[in-house]
């Protein structure tokens, strides 16, 4: 019989488990909205994500804690996986139309996943008039990161990746202790030895000096956050975005930058507080990991952006700022991680996470799909991104390039951030303001707000 294999969550993986203690779960979530010629049908529905979970076996795994001295948590076939305690399905919310359905998606974000079964589930929206319907994942953060979440999805869809299990028996034979005790002490002494105790210091020192220089400006975007949830979205046509960060020497993540840090700045304004600068957390992928893979592969890029001036003139100076950045340090979660497993074992991290002093708002930028994708034939018009909030940072923004559109995502806790309609309605005036710039076409596509 073959030895089974050790499926071992990463020390980044344990890092999201540590600091998902807050009010609200950490949780990654994305919702589709499609355009069913008929009704989706839930068992059809069922069906399809049963066999499409086979192409990505952490769907069927959950994690479990190993014996003393045998190493990190692994994640292990679950024997008991049944498809119905993951999809369920729910009709439209009243009264309708798209802020109903991320009214019910940020419900759903913080709800806790049940921890003895496989950290996901999908909820099918689906509308009595039929013409439409939404899917919406919601998956543990220790179980992917936003890009390996996005790979995850792709799996889920119509000509997803073929799954490569044929053959294979589920549930796989769980590893004994000896396996686990032999392969944990042997990835001890890799740690331990010379070149990699010496690069992992290195990157724990520069991540040190960083933190030192960068600190977030004091205001109202720091405050504890609570158990509730609120997004709006707001749409652009990526060749707006593109054409935009050309012209003014950035990427498209700049452009993103400088919509949601001058949207920012206005809104402090709005409540009396002058602020020119702030600090942003960018997750960056680590490039030696496969696109796309389950668990966390991203390091933490800081940096402290303007909030004021013309867009053009954030884009152009956001440039400068992230390509320095990035050319100065490759981007390492190793003292993060380092921390926050340390206060999460003193049991002092959610007390550290409700009072730093680091980061003032988050904000990731993912490449999906080029071309429209379809879900048991309905065609998926829309693909939206949910972020996370956690600790006393009150906002998090994530953008997604979906078949030409551009969708940004505002995620707020409601009671320490209430004026979301504002916030919704000053990045939407930046993205107005993508044709102002030389280069860049008419046009922009409004979203919605919860």
């Amino acid at each position: 019989m073959a030895t089974p294999v050790v499926d071992r969550a990463s020390p980044n993986d344990l890092m999201q488990l540590g600091s998902g203690h807050g009010p609200a779960p950490i949780h990654v979530a994305a919702v589709l909205l499609l355009a069913p010629a008929e009704p989706l049908d839930l068992t059809r529905v069922r069906s399809a994500l049963a066999d499409r979970a086979r192409r990505v076996p952490r769907l069927r795994r959950r994690l479990v804690s190993t014996p003393l001295g045998c190493g990190r948590p692994i994640w292990v076939d679950d024997p008991a996986f049944d498809i119905t305690r993951h999809v369920k399905c729910q009709p439209w919310p009243k009264p309708g139309g798209e802020q109903a359905v991320l009214d019910l998606a940020t419900d759903l974000l913080v709800h806790p996943l049940p921890t003895d079964r496989p950290l996901w589930s999908v909820t099918l929206v689906t509308d009595p008039d039929g013409g439409r319907a939404a899917l919406i994942l919601v998956m543990s953060h220790v179980l992917a990161d936003g890009i390996g979440g996005l790979g995850i999805l792709d799996h889920l869809l119509d000509e997803g990746p073929p799954t490569d299990d044929q053959g294979e028996t589920f549930p796989a034979r769980w590893p004994s202790r000896r396996q686990l005790f032999l392969q944990a002490s042997r990835a001890r002494l890799a740690a331990i030895g010379p070149r990699t105790l010496a690069r992992r210091v290195q990157e724990i020192a520069r991540e040190a000096r960083s933190a030192r220089v960068l600190r977030g400006t004091l205001c109202s975007l720091n405050r504890p956050s609570g158990p509730r949830r609120r997004m709006a979205v707001v749409r652009a046509r990526i060749d707006d975005v593109r054409t935009a960060a050309h012209a003014n020497g950035g990427t498209v993540n700049d452009v993103v930058l400088a919509m949601v840090c001058g949207a920012l700045g206005r809104l402090l304004r709005q409540r009396g507080e002058a602020v020119d600068r702030i600090v942003v957390s960018v997750p960056v992928a680590d490039r030696r990991v496969t696109p796309g893979a389950a668990g966390n592969h991203v390091g933490a890029m800081l940096v402290r952006l303007p909030t004021t001036g013309l867009l053009r003139q954030r884009v152009r100076e956001i440039a400068a700022i992230t390509a320095k950045r990035k050319a100065l340090q490759p981007p390492s979660s190793s003292m993060l991680t380092f921390s926050i497993r340390v206060m999460g074992a003193l049991g002092v991290l959610q007390h550290a996470m409700d009072h730093q002093r680091s980061v003032n708002t988050f904000v990731t930028d993912l490449p999906g799909p080029v071309r429209r994708r379809t879900f048991l034939a309905a065609p998926v018009t829309h693909m939206i991104a949910v972020p996370t909030v956690e600790g006393n940072v009150t906002t998090a923004f994530a953008a997604l390039s979906y078949a030409g559109t551009l969708t940004i995502t505002a995620l707020v806790d409601p009671d320490a951030c209430p004026d979301l309609p504002a916030l919704a309605l000053h990045l939407q005036e930046a993205v107005t303001a993508l044709p102002r710039i030389p280069g860049a076409s008419a046009g922009f596509a409004r979203g919605g707000v919860a």
